[in-house]
Protein backbone atom coordinates (compact mmCIF):
# COMPACT_ATOMS: atom_id res chain seq x y z
CA UNK A 1 0.00 0.00 0.00
CA UNK A 2 1.32 3.44 -0.93
CA UNK A 3 2.42 5.42 2.23
CA UNK A 4 0.03 8.33 0.46
CA UNK A 5 -3.04 5.86 0.66
CA UNK A 6 -1.80 4.79 4.45
CA UNK A 7 -1.66 8.69 5.27
CA UNK A 8 -5.16 9.56 4.14
CA UNK A 9 -5.90 6.46 6.28
CA UNK A 10 -5.06 7.53 9.34
CA UNK A 11 -6.39 10.88 9.20
CA UNK A 12 -9.94 9.50 9.20
CA UNK A 13 -9.27 6.67 11.27
CA UNK A 14 -9.80 7.67 14.35
CA UNK A 15 -12.98 10.19 14.12
CA UNK A 16 -15.58 7.90 14.52
CA UNK A 17 -15.85 7.78 18.15
CA UNK A 18 -14.31 11.21 19.30
CA UNK A 19 -15.44 10.77 22.86
CA UNK A 20 -14.04 7.13 23.55
CA UNK A 21 -11.32 8.32 21.99
CA UNK A 22 -10.49 10.91 24.13
CA UNK A 23 -11.43 8.82 27.19
CA UNK A 24 -9.17 5.87 26.58
CA UNK A 25 -5.87 7.27 24.62
CA UNK A 26 -3.49 7.74 28.03
CA UNK A 27 -2.93 11.58 28.87
CA UNK A 28 0.66 13.75 27.93
CA UNK A 29 2.66 13.84 31.15
CA UNK A 30 3.11 17.23 32.87
CA UNK A 31 6.69 17.12 32.00
CA UNK A 32 5.69 18.07 28.57
CA UNK A 33 3.59 20.89 29.57
CA UNK A 34 6.33 22.12 31.84
CA UNK A 35 8.73 21.96 28.88
CA UNK A 36 6.45 24.21 26.76
CA UNK A 37 5.87 26.89 29.28
CA UNK A 38 9.25 26.62 30.97
CA UNK A 39 11.85 26.52 27.35
CA UNK A 40 9.08 26.93 24.14
CA UNK A 41 7.15 30.27 25.41
CA UNK A 42 3.80 28.63 26.39
CA UNK A 43 2.12 31.80 27.94
CA UNK A 44 -1.04 33.66 28.93
CA UNK A 45 -1.46 35.62 24.79
CA UNK A 46 0.82 32.99 23.32
CA UNK A 47 -0.44 32.16 19.69
CA UNK A 48 -0.01 28.20 19.03
CA UNK A 49 -1.25 26.56 16.57
CA UNK A 50 -1.41 23.03 16.67
CA UNK A 51 -1.38 20.22 13.96
CA UNK A 52 -3.84 17.35 14.17
CA UNK A 53 -5.62 18.09 17.88
CA UNK A 54 -8.20 14.86 17.41
CA UNK A 55 -10.29 14.89 20.57
CA UNK A 56 -8.19 17.48 22.00
CA UNK A 57 -6.24 16.25 24.44
CA UNK A 58 -3.25 18.57 24.25
CA UNK A 59 -5.75 21.34 23.43
CA UNK A 60 -7.00 21.39 26.73
CA UNK A 61 -3.77 21.65 28.05
CA UNK A 62 -2.65 24.41 25.97
CA UNK A 63 -5.76 26.33 26.71
CA UNK A 64 -5.28 25.97 29.92
CA UNK A 65 -1.97 27.35 30.22
CA UNK A 66 -3.47 30.33 28.06
CA UNK A 67 -3.13 29.63 24.56
CA UNK A 68 -4.71 32.92 22.86
CA UNK A 69 -5.72 32.35 20.21
CA UNK A 70 -5.39 28.23 19.49
CA UNK A 71 -5.20 27.56 15.73
CA UNK A 72 -6.00 23.66 15.47
CA UNK A 73 -5.98 22.18 12.20
CA UNK A 74 -7.80 19.09 12.18
CA UNK A 75 -9.03 17.24 8.67
CA UNK A 76 -11.94 15.22 10.08
CA UNK A 77 -15.31 17.01 10.60
CA UNK A 78 -16.16 14.43 12.97
CA UNK A 79 -13.64 15.51 15.25
CA UNK A 80 -13.98 19.23 14.28
CA UNK A 81 -17.64 19.28 15.44
CA UNK A 82 -16.58 17.27 18.98
CA UNK A 83 -13.78 20.19 19.72
CA UNK A 84 -16.45 22.91 18.76
CA UNK A 85 -19.01 21.52 20.85
CA UNK A 86 -16.12 20.17 24.40
CA UNK A 87 -13.39 23.07 24.39
CA UNK A 88 -16.08 26.34 24.93
CA UNK A 89 -13.20 28.53 24.45
CA UNK A 90 -14.66 31.01 22.29
CA UNK A 91 -13.16 33.38 20.38
CA UNK A 92 -9.49 31.70 21.51
CA UNK A 93 -10.00 28.96 19.38
CA UNK A 94 -9.56 28.66 16.18
CA UNK A 95 -10.18 25.64 14.42
CA UNK A 96 -9.10 25.44 10.88
CA UNK A 97 -10.30 22.51 8.48
CA UNK A 98 -7.17 21.61 6.25
CA UNK A 99 -4.55 19.16 6.07
CA UNK A 100 -1.79 21.04 8.00
CA UNK A 101 0.39 21.83 4.33
CA UNK A 102 -2.66 22.93 3.14
CA UNK A 103 -3.54 25.19 5.41
CA UNK A 104 -3.62 28.60 5.31
CA UNK A 105 -2.63 30.06 8.53
CA UNK A 106 -0.75 33.82 8.63
CA UNK A 107 3.05 32.84 8.44
CA UNK A 108 5.63 34.43 10.40
CA UNK A 109 3.35 35.37 13.53
CA UNK A 110 3.12 32.32 16.27
CA UNK A 111 4.85 32.03 19.43
CA UNK A 112 4.61 28.32 19.54
CA UNK A 113 3.82 25.21 16.93
CA UNK A 114 2.89 21.86 18.34
CA UNK A 115 2.00 18.55 17.45
CA UNK A 116 1.06 15.58 19.84
CA UNK A 117 1.24 12.10 18.24
CA UNK A 118 0.41 13.41 15.05
CA UNK A 119 3.26 14.64 12.88
CA UNK A 120 3.74 11.18 11.58
CA UNK A 121 0.60 11.64 9.34
CA UNK A 122 2.81 14.96 7.92
CA UNK A 123 4.53 14.34 4.77
CA UNK A 124 7.69 15.43 6.89
CA UNK A 125 9.27 16.66 4.02
CA UNK A 126 6.46 19.34 3.25
CA UNK A 127 5.41 20.04 7.37
CA UNK A 128 8.96 20.94 8.92
CA UNK A 129 9.25 23.68 5.85
CA UNK A 130 5.86 24.69 6.44
CA UNK A 131 5.91 24.90 10.59
CA UNK A 132 8.97 26.90 10.24
CA UNK A 133 7.44 29.91 7.70
CA UNK A 134 4.39 29.73 10.34
CA UNK A 135 6.63 30.63 13.41
CA UNK A 136 8.18 34.01 13.89
CA UNK A 137 11.85 34.37 14.47
CA UNK A 138 12.49 33.47 18.14
CA UNK A 139 9.23 31.20 18.14
CA UNK A 140 9.02 27.66 18.87
CA UNK A 141 8.20 24.10 17.21
CA UNK A 142 7.69 20.39 19.80
CA UNK A 143 6.61 17.54 18.85
CA UNK A 144 5.59 14.72 21.06
CA UNK A 145 4.36 10.78 20.73
CA UNK A 146 3.21 8.71 23.55
CA UNK A 147 4.39 5.31 23.25
CA UNK A 148 2.79 2.45 24.85
CA UNK A 149 5.58 0.34 25.64
CA UNK A 150 9.04 1.06 26.71
CA UNK A 151 11.66 -1.22 24.14
CA UNK A 152 14.25 -0.55 27.26
CA UNK A 153 11.59 -2.16 29.65
CA UNK A 154 8.92 -4.08 28.08
CA UNK A 155 6.09 -5.75 30.42
CA UNK A 156 4.69 -9.48 30.48
CA UNK A 157 1.49 -7.69 29.65
CA UNK A 158 2.83 -6.87 25.97
CA UNK A 159 4.43 -10.55 26.10
CA UNK A 160 0.73 -11.62 26.30
CA UNK A 161 -0.84 -10.02 24.07
CA UNK A 162 1.66 -10.38 21.07
CA UNK A 163 0.72 -15.01 21.85
CA UNK A 164 -2.85 -13.53 20.90
CA UNK A 165 -2.03 -12.25 17.51
CA UNK A 166 -1.55 -15.68 16.36
CA UNK A 167 -0.28 -14.61 13.02
CA UNK A 168 2.69 -14.03 13.75
CA UNK A 169 5.74 -16.68 14.18
CA UNK A 170 8.29 -14.00 15.50
CA UNK A 171 9.87 -14.56 18.76
CA UNK A 172 9.16 -12.22 21.47
CA UNK A 173 12.94 -11.40 22.03
CA UNK A 174 13.22 -10.37 18.45
CA UNK A 175 9.77 -7.93 18.34
CA UNK A 176 11.88 -6.04 21.43
CA UNK A 177 14.95 -5.87 18.91
CA UNK A 178 13.38 -4.46 16.73
CA UNK A 179 11.56 -2.09 18.69
CA UNK A 180 14.34 -1.11 20.11
CA UNK A 181 16.33 -0.37 16.90
CA UNK A 182 13.36 1.58 15.65
CA UNK A 183 13.07 3.58 18.47
CA UNK A 184 16.57 4.99 18.07
CA UNK A 185 16.66 5.44 14.92
CA UNK A 186 13.73 7.41 14.48
CA UNK A 187 14.97 9.87 16.90
CA UNK A 188 17.72 10.14 15.03
CA UNK A 189 15.81 10.77 11.94
CA UNK A 190 13.87 13.27 13.34
CA UNK A 191 16.36 15.41 14.92
CA UNK A 192 18.69 15.40 11.68
CA UNK A 193 15.61 16.84 10.01
CA UNK A 194 15.22 19.36 11.87
CA UNK A 195 18.77 20.17 11.47
CA UNK A 196 18.88 19.74 7.61
CA UNK A 197 16.24 22.61 6.83
CA UNK A 198 18.74 25.18 8.29
CA UNK A 199 15.83 27.00 10.32
CA UNK A 200 16.27 25.76 13.68
CA UNK A 201 18.33 26.22 16.37
CA UNK A 202 18.41 25.16 20.56
CA UNK A 203 17.49 21.35 18.55
CA UNK A 204 16.58 18.92 21.53
CA UNK A 205 15.14 15.89 23.12
CA UNK A 206 13.36 14.50 25.99
CA UNK A 207 12.65 10.53 26.36
CA UNK A 208 10.22 10.25 29.91
CA UNK A 209 9.68 6.87 30.89
CA UNK A 210 6.23 6.84 33.32
CA UNK A 211 4.25 4.03 34.11
CA UNK A 212 0.94 3.28 33.51
CA UNK A 213 -1.89 1.22 35.41
CA UNK A 214 -5.11 -0.23 33.94
CA UNK A 215 -7.85 -2.10 34.62
CA UNK A 216 -9.38 -4.68 32.00
CA UNK A 217 -11.90 -2.57 30.44
CA UNK A 218 -9.64 0.63 30.50
CA UNK A 219 -7.30 -1.98 28.64
CA UNK A 220 -9.83 -2.90 26.14
CA UNK A 221 -10.70 0.39 25.09
CA UNK A 222 -7.34 1.73 24.83
CA UNK A 223 -6.15 -1.75 22.16
CA UNK A 224 -9.04 -0.23 20.80
CA UNK A 225 -7.87 2.89 19.32
CA UNK A 226 -4.81 2.03 17.84
CA UNK A 227 -4.19 2.45 14.33
CA UNK A 228 -3.25 -1.51 13.67
CA UNK A 229 -6.27 -2.52 15.49
CA UNK A 230 -8.83 -0.39 13.58
CA UNK A 231 -7.37 -2.28 10.16
CA UNK A 232 -8.59 -5.02 11.05
CA UNK A 233 -12.21 -6.83 10.57
CA UNK A 234 -14.76 -6.16 12.80
CA UNK A 235 -14.58 -9.97 13.98
CA UNK A 236 -10.75 -9.69 13.99
CA UNK A 237 -10.85 -6.77 16.02
CA UNK A 238 -13.49 -8.09 18.78
CA UNK A 239 -11.48 -11.62 18.71
CA UNK A 240 -8.15 -9.43 19.64
CA UNK A 241 -9.60 -6.85 22.39
CA UNK A 242 -11.96 -9.80 23.61
CA UNK A 243 -8.57 -11.93 24.34
CA UNK A 244 -6.87 -8.11 25.78
CA UNK A 245 -9.74 -8.04 28.32
CA UNK A 246 -9.54 -11.55 29.38
CA UNK A 247 -5.76 -12.00 29.70
CA UNK A 248 -5.72 -8.18 31.91
CA UNK A 249 -8.36 -9.86 33.96
CA UNK A 250 -7.46 -13.48 33.97
CA UNK A 251 -3.29 -13.12 34.10
CA UNK A 252 -2.91 -10.23 35.83
CA UNK A 253 -5.65 -9.78 38.79
CA UNK A 254 -7.57 -6.95 37.06
CA UNK A 255 -4.83 -4.44 37.18
CA UNK A 256 -2.00 -4.07 34.39
CA UNK A 257 1.15 -1.92 34.49
CA UNK A 258 2.95 -1.01 31.82
CA UNK A 259 5.67 1.48 31.61
CA UNK A 260 5.22 4.33 28.93
CA UNK A 261 7.37 6.60 27.02
CA UNK A 262 6.64 9.98 25.47
CA UNK A 263 9.86 11.24 23.26
CA UNK A 264 9.23 14.89 23.07
CA UNK A 265 11.01 17.29 20.35
CA UNK A 266 11.84 20.99 20.66
CA UNK A 267 13.59 23.76 18.52
CA UNK A 268 13.65 27.31 18.05
CA UNK A 269 12.92 29.06 14.77
CA UNK A 270 16.52 30.70 14.04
Amino acid sequence: MAPSLLRREGRRAFGADPSGYLRYRLPYPPRVFEILRTQCGLRRGATVFEIGPGPGLASRELLRAGADPLYVVEPDPRFRRYLASTLHAGRRLRIVPSTFEHADLPEGSFDLGVAATSFHWVPAHRGIPHVARLLRPGGWWAMWWNRHMDPEDPSEFHRAVMRLRSSTRRSWESVVQEERRDSRQEVARRLARLARTGRFDRISFELLRWNATLTPPEVRGLWGTFGNVWKMSAAQKRRLLDGVERVAREEFGGRVRFRMTTTVYTARRA
